[in-house]
């Protein structure tokens, strides 16, 4: 027996149906397996979406986001038997279909492999493709979780292979279920967990590191990212990367022009992915606080260096860019967001709207401190007061020490 849950975006209630899903496409998807004795043997609650890029008719590169799954079944999942791990298959959309596989060990169940699926045939979603036909993404997980632990991950993921970016949070998952009672005890993904690093003090001096060779300014690029509604994101900035890999510092400037932008709109996150031919992804993640105000909250960068390394890093605990919902976040002078201690970005001619775009147009911007200059009006007029009276306090204690030094006593 397969039954599942829909919930809506928080607020919206519950709908509860089992085989068939309402066309409603602000889901969060919650599967809940049964076995022949009626009894939970897999648990799932996610959200996700994908981002498509393909080649024209024209030889040029279109990009698309599917996030609608209103229209979602379960056909083909499965609990598993002595042959085969449990399995969930998602179809949706005109041709998407999307596949999970576990395994089990002694003590431990993984997350082996996701597949996805997609058919350019689908003349709504890709009007202009130059291939026509179904195309296939594996992606291999291999991710071990305690048997007893349902696995949690609030933060999202990204999985990247080929021309598709796959996002997927608010995971709740519980491949074997034991006794038909999902687990209360969690086991949470990185990004999830909250441990802060304490510095270490060194007692002695550290090893020399190379100095980069400073560059120049780099050029300001304009990024946007589109849904189903039209622009849902806009981001303008000048890219400066500052990293530490091996003791070996180095600056790489973004050329606007030769980097490919995506991304995905939500109603409490926004994502901007950049990457290019040294940069295999660079995620500028946005998030909603307090119903009112955005942020960037989360950083995500991994990227080829010139001897031919890889250097990787995040930080899903940031707090940059702060700004009113429905205005946009403008910083002209040079700002840097420290990622690590090994990352940083300098931001030059920053302006973002993650939320509330109208008519593919920023809306009014809040400026940063840097940008300010009338608290400097204050500052230079109290300094000049201050020097002033400075001069008239000196030249008054003058004046009388040489009006008492022209009268002698009697």
């Amino acid at each position: 027996m397969v039954c599942f849950r829909l919930s809506l975006m928080p607020g919206s209630g519950l709908v509860s149906l089992c085989l068939v899903l309402g066309a409603v496409s602000a889901y969060a998807l919650e599967l809940n397996l049964m076995n022949s004795e009626k009894a939970t043997c897999l648990y799932a609650k996610w959200q996700m979406n994908f981002t498509i890029r393909y080649e024209t008719t024209n030889n040029k590169y279109k990009t698309v986001t599917i996030s609608g799954l209103g229209n979602a079944t379960y056909n083909g999942s499965t609990c598993g038997d002595d042959q085969n791990g449990p399995k969930i298959e998602v179809q949706f959309g005109s041709g998407f279909s999307w596949t999970v596989n576990f395994t089990k060990e002694v003590s431990t169940y993984s997350i082996e492999n996701i597949s996805f699926s997609y058919d350019t045939h689908d003349n709504t979603t890709f009007p202009d493709a130059k291939e026509k036909g179904v195309f296939t993404v594996h992606y291999p997980v291999a991710f071990r979780i305690p048997l007893d632990d349902i696995f949690r991950c609030n933060a999202i993921l990204t999985l990247q292979e080929n021309m598709v970016v796959q996002h997927y949070w608010d995971v709740h998952v519980q491949a074997y279920v034991q006794n038909g009672t999902v687990s209360t005890k969690e086991f949470l993904c990185d990004k999830d967990k909250t441990t802060t690093m304490v510095p270490i003090v060194p007692t002695s001096l550290p090893s020399p590191t190379t100095t980069p060779t400073p560059k120049e300014k780099p050029e300001i690029g304009s990024y946007s990212v589109n849904n189903s509604n039209g622009t849902c994101l806009l981001a303008t900035m000048g890219l400066q990367l500052n990293m530490t890999h091996d003791k070996v510092a180095s600056v790489v400037n973004i050329n606007p022009n030769t980097t490919d932008f995506t991304g995905s709109c939500h109603s409490q996150t926004a994502l901007l992915r950049l990457n290019s031919s040294n940069i295999k992804y660079l995620d500028f993640v946005f998030a909603v606080k307090n119903e009112n105000r955005f942020y960037l909250k989360e950083v995500n960068v991994s990227m080829y260096l010139d001897n031919g390394s890889v250097f990787s890093t995040a930080n899903n605990n940031l707090s940059y860019w702060d700004a009113p919902l429905g205005s946009s976040y403008m910083c002209n002078k040079e700002q840097t967001v420290s990622v690590s201690g090994a990352f940083q970005i300098n931001t030059f001619g920053l302006r973002v709207q993650p939320f509330s775009v109208i008519e593919g147009k920023y809306s009014t911007a809040q400026e940063c401190s840097l940008d300010d200059d009338t608290i400097l009006i204050p500052i230079i007029v109290g300094a000049g007061l201050s020097g002033l009276i400075i001069v008239i306090v000196i030249a008054y204690l003058i004046g009388r020490r040489k009006s008492y030094a022209g009268y002698q006593t009697l």
